[in-house]
């Protein structure tokens, strides 16, 4: 598994204090990506960790500092704190974020920020009261996915956009929350998805879908060899008992219809016949095609160096891309996030990506390709859980 990610140090003014900030979630992105590079950023400070397993939020506390650590949000009552970064199981998302919101603390939530449209307007009818929401996919971030971006002027009208995020062995434990409906909201199509929907549509300015049509399968989950084998997450923790309809999907196809006359196709597997993890982004226009293949996310089992290639009338280009190491991304993300919460872009909540409109076109992509698949409407309250196993660990991936 590839190592802990380091962020570089930035300027910033030295009298100006850091943004207190409170980790909800000692999983796997927490670990790996939020307490490291939030405390390597010299806008942040990790004053708070909260999970449900207290010894591993204890675990990740910065040493030489006091820092908070709790089991719930309620212990966070009455911190003073310029931010929270919930990375949570994703039914907690929603309703952790309102809680925080209602007491005027920004957030930014992991992905997927909801599980559905109607979580979506619950989360922008807790930040009216003035606190920020703030999110985004990484992805959007990565040098590659910029070089395609800076091409699409050039391929003339858009036409089509193809997404394809399919890995060869990376189905989440199969016993934890993760794989459970009721919990998870759903699988790969939340889970991978969500990353290639945020890149695709922020490619395409963020237009509206006016048809939907998707399918999804299970083909997979079966498989003890498809389990993910990298992501060092360790048990996320039983779920109570349930049946083949509360289990998520691992494989997800779909197509959406743009209100600019873009079709966008969608593949998301957790597990293939593929000898790689891969992602691939095709950008079809009537003056070129333009294909970007790599891999996005920390696994190991990825294409060694991503490729840019653009295709026009038989005549192959290939595109010069900087090599980059895995995970920069991330440390990308973080500075994107300090700017919108200390710079000029603070006084504009729609700057730079990440916003509630954002967030809400998103979730309404997902709702309308479940619906289109004929998956049933998500339970209003996640099941409990067997007597003395207590909450499912607060455990999260990438």
């Amino acid at each position: 598994m590839p190592g802990t990610a380091a962020a570089p140090a930035r300027s910033r003014p030295a009298d100006a204090p850091p943004l207190r900030t409170a980790v909800l979630g000692a999983g796997w992105v927490s670990r790996t990506v939020w307490v490291p590079l939030l405390e390597a950023h010299p806008a942040f400070e990790v004053a708070a960790l909260v999970d449900a397993d207290q010894a591993a939020a204890r675990a990740l506390a910065p040493p030489g500092r006091e820092v908070v650590v709790g089991t719930g949000p309620e212990d966070l009552a009455g911190l003073p704190l310029d931010l929270a970064v919930i990375a949570l199981p994703n039914h907690l998302h929603v309703p952790v974020a309102r809680t925080l919101l209602g007491r005027g603390v920004p957030v930014f939530v992991e992905k997927p920020v909801c599980r559905t449209a109607a979580e979506a307007r619950a989360l922008a009818e807790a930040a009216r009261g003035g606190a920020g929401v703030h999110a985004g996919s990484a992805a959007r971030h990565r040098a590659d996915v910029r070089a395609l971006a800076a091409l699409l002027p050039s391929l003339g009208d858009l036409r089509a956009l193809d997404l394809d995020w399919s890995r060869a062995s990376g189905i989440p434990e199969r016993d934890g929350w993760f794989t459970d409906r009721r919990l998870a909201g759903g699988g790969a199509l939340l889970d991978l998805g969500w990353h290639l929907l945020d890149v695709g549509f922020d490619l395409l300015g963020r237009p509206g879908v006016t048809d939907a049509l998707g399918t999804v399968s299970g083909d997979w989950l079966g498989d003890a060899d498809a389990v993910a084998d990298w992501s060092g997450r360790g048990r996320d923790g039983g779920t109570p008992a349930r049946t083949a309809d509360d289990l998520v999907e691992d494989t997800a196809r779909g197509f959406l219809l743009t209100d600019t006359g873009v079709a966008v196709s969608l593949r998301a597997r957790w597990a293939s016949h593929q000898a790689v993890d891969h992602t691939t982004v095709t950008v079809e226009g009537t003056k070129g095609v333009a294909v970007l293949r790599g891999t996005f996310g920390f696994s190991p089992h990825r294409v060694q160096r991503s490729s840019l290639t653009v295709l026009r009338r038989g005549e192959r280009t290939e595109v010069a891309l900087p090599e980059e190491p895995v995970g920069v991304e991330y440390e990308r993300l973080v500075e994107h996030l300090a700017r919108r919460l200390t710079g000029p872009e603070a006084s504009s909540p729609d700057a730079g990506g990440g916003s509630l409109a954002e967030i809400g076109v998103l979730a309404s992509c997902v709702d309308r390709l479940y619906a289109a698949a004929g998956r049933p409407g998500l339970p209003t309250k996640p099941p409990e859980p067997p007597r003395g196993q207590g909450a499912p660990k607060t455990r999260q991936s990438l």
